[in-house]
């Protein structure tokens, strides 16, 4: 959009009378964003306003800590015993290709 004298000092004129940005563009017959970056170039700012509604702020209730059954009392840690692992079967150089032989045969 081309801004002449006549938009800048309309859009002057409403950004003091308190309407948005988008009430401006209207009036002005262009985009919302246009109407921004004009005024952001013509470093045109309005004062902080407060908000609209104030929150309550409500306390935070405190938790309980619940008592369970289990920390009640200590109790003996339980170990189990180690497994008694087998050894595997060593294999011979033969077999071991054969295996592989047979794994390569299934594969293809």
């Amino acid at each position: 959009m081309r801004w002449d004298e006549r938009d800048i000092t309309l859009l002057k004129e409403l950004w003091a009378l308190g309407h948005s940005a988008a009430q401006i563009a209207r009036a002005l017959g262009c985009s919302r964003n246009a109407v921004c970056g004009r005024l952001s170039r013509l470093r045109l700012k309005r004062g902080h306003r407060p908000p609209a509604a104030k929150p309550r702020i409500r306390p935070v209730p405190k938790r309980r800590l619940a008592l369970s059954a289990a920390c009640a009392s200590p109790v003996e840690k339980k170990v189990s015993k180690p497994l008694d692992r087998q050894q595997p079967n060593e294999l011979s150089k033969p077999q071991l290709y054969a295996m592989l032989a047979e794994a390569v045969k299934n594969t293809g």
